[in-house]
C-alpha cells in the first residue's frame, strides 16, 4: 500500500507542533527542578565566583541575630559583594515554612537550621550537596546533607545565692530528694531536657518514665521552653532548673548569680545547617555554610557560645572554647546524637516523657 507523505507545508506544520511540544516539555522539566545544586561548580574558586554573581544569601536559624552578627560581618568582609540576610525563626516554624515554599516551588531560604526533632523533616527538605568539595570535614557532616556547626548542651543551672555548691544534686535521682520539692525546681515542659535518657545506654526509656513520674510529684515549676526555665533561676524564684549552657554563660557575663550544676549526664544538643531544595542562591548558600564550618568562623561563634564541641564526652582540650571549658569544669558527661535511628527515637520518646511528666497537651 502506498504511503502518502505530507506536503512541504504539512511538514512545516508538523515540525512547528513538535517544536512546541519539545519546548513545553523542556519548560516543565525546568519548573520541576527543585534545586540548582546539581549545577554547582565543583571548585571553591568557581563557587565563590557564582556566589558573587548571586549577590546575597538568606540564612534562617532559631538564634538572635546578635549572636550570629560577628560571623556574618566576617563573612561579608571575606566575600565582599555577598550580603547575608538573617532571620531568627523557630525551628518548627522553619520546617513548616519550607514545606509550603517547596510545594509552591518558591523557596525564600538559602541556609536553614536543623536540630532535635526537626532533623528528620529537614533531611527531606535538604538538597544533595557534595560537601567534601567545599572544604567541609566529613566528620562534621550528618547523613550527607546536614553540616554540624554548633552545639549548645542542655544543663542544669543553679542560683549561687540560694544554693551552696556542696549541697547541689549530682545525679538525676538526687533531684527526687524532698528538699527540692515544692516549686524549688524549674523545668521546660517539652521534656527535651530528658534527651540524654534516650541516648545513654545505661539509662533507658522504662527507667526514664518512672523517673519522670517521681519528678512530677516534686511539683516543679514547668515552663513552655528552656529559655523561660532559665529566667526564674536568675531571679531566685527557684534554686535550680533546666537550661542551656549559652544562657548560663551569658547570664554569668552580665553578673547574674547562676552557674552550671554538676548534674550528669546530659546531651550535646547539636545544631546543623543545610541548603534546602530550591534555594534561590545555592552557591552563596554553600559558601556561607562552608565558611561557618571553618576554624575562623568557629572562633567567632565561640564568643557567643555557639561553636562545635566533641559529640561525646571529651575534656582532653578543655580550653578550646568557653562552652567546653564550662561543662568540663562542672565535670559533666555528655552524649551526642550520632545516628538517624537516635533522632527517629526522639519522636516517640518525648511524647511518652511528656505524658509521664504530666505536661502533654496534645
Amino acid at each position: 500500500m502506498m504511503r502518502h507523505l505530507p506536503t512541504k507545508s504539512g511538514r512545516l506544520r508538523l515540525l512547528a507542533a513538535t517544536g512546541v511540544l519539545l519546548v513545553t516539555a523542556a519548560s516543565l522539566s525546568a519548573c520541576g527542578k527543585s534545586s540548582g545544586a546539581a549545577s554547582l561548580p565543583t571548585t571553591m574558586n568557581d563557587l565563590v565566583k557564582q556566589a558573587r554573581s548571586e549577590g546575597e544569601v538568606a540564612w534562617s536559624a532559631p538564634k538572635p541575630q546578635s549572636q550570629m552578627q560577628a560571623a556574618i560581618d566576617l563573612f561579608q568582609k571575606q566575600y565582599p559583594g555577598i550580603k547575608v540576610k538573617y532571620t531568627n525563626t523557630k525551628a518548627p516554624d522553619q520546617v513548616s515554612q519550607l514545606k509550603m515554599e517547596q510545594a509552591a516551588r518558591k523557596v525564600s531560604v538559602d541556609v536553614a537550621n536543623a536540630g532535635g526533632l526537626t532533623v528528620l523533616p529537614s533531611l527531606q527538605l535538604a538538597d544533595d550537596i557534595d560537601w567534601s568539595a567545599y572544604d567541609i570535614d566529613k566528620g562534621n557532616v550528618f547523613e550527607k546533607n546536614l553540616v554540624y556547626i554548633w552545639s549548645v548542651p542542655k544543663v542544669w543551672a543553679y542560683n549561687t545565692d540560694k544554693v551552696k555548691a556542696a549541697d547541689l544534686p549530682k545525679t538525676w535521682d538526687d533531684l527526687l530528694d524532698p528538699r527540692w520539692g515544692g516549686g524549688k525546681i524549674s523545668a521546660e515542659s517539652r521534656a527535651s531536657f530528658m534527651t540524654v535518657w534516650d541516648l545513654d545506654p545505661s539509662m533507658g526509656e522504662a527507667t526514664s518514665l518512672e523517673w519522670a513520674k517521681k519528678f512530677a510529684a516534686q511539683k516543679p515549676h514547668f515552663t513552655p521552653n528552656t529559655t523561660q526555665s532559665e529566667a526564674p533561676i536568675e531571679s531566685g524564684q527557684v534554686s535550680i532548673g533546666t537550661s542551656l549552657i549559652n544562657l548560663v554563660l551569658e547570664a554569668q557575663a552580665k553578673g547574674a548569680p547562676v552557674a552550671v550544676a554538676p548534674l550528669s549526664p546530659t546531651n550535646a544538643n547539636e545544631s546543623y545547617l543545610y541548603v534546602p531544595k530550591g534555594a534561590p542562591h545555592p552557591a552563596a548558600a554553600v559558601l556561607l555554610t562552608s565558611f561557618l564550618s571553618s576554624d575562623a568562623a568557629q572562633s567567632v561563634l565561640a564568643k557567643t557560645y555557639n561553636s562545635r564541641i566533641p559529640v561525646d564526652t571529651d575534656c582532653s582540650k578543655p580550653d578550646e572554647n568557653a562552652v567546653l571549658k564550662a561543662i568540663c569544669a562542672a565535670d559533666l558527661k555528655w552524649f551526642g546524637s550520632k545516628t538517624l535511628d537516635e533522632y527517629k527515637s526522639f519522636s516517640t520518646f518525648f511524647p511518652k516523657a511528656e505524658k509521664a511528666l504530666g505536661t502533654d497537651v496534645g
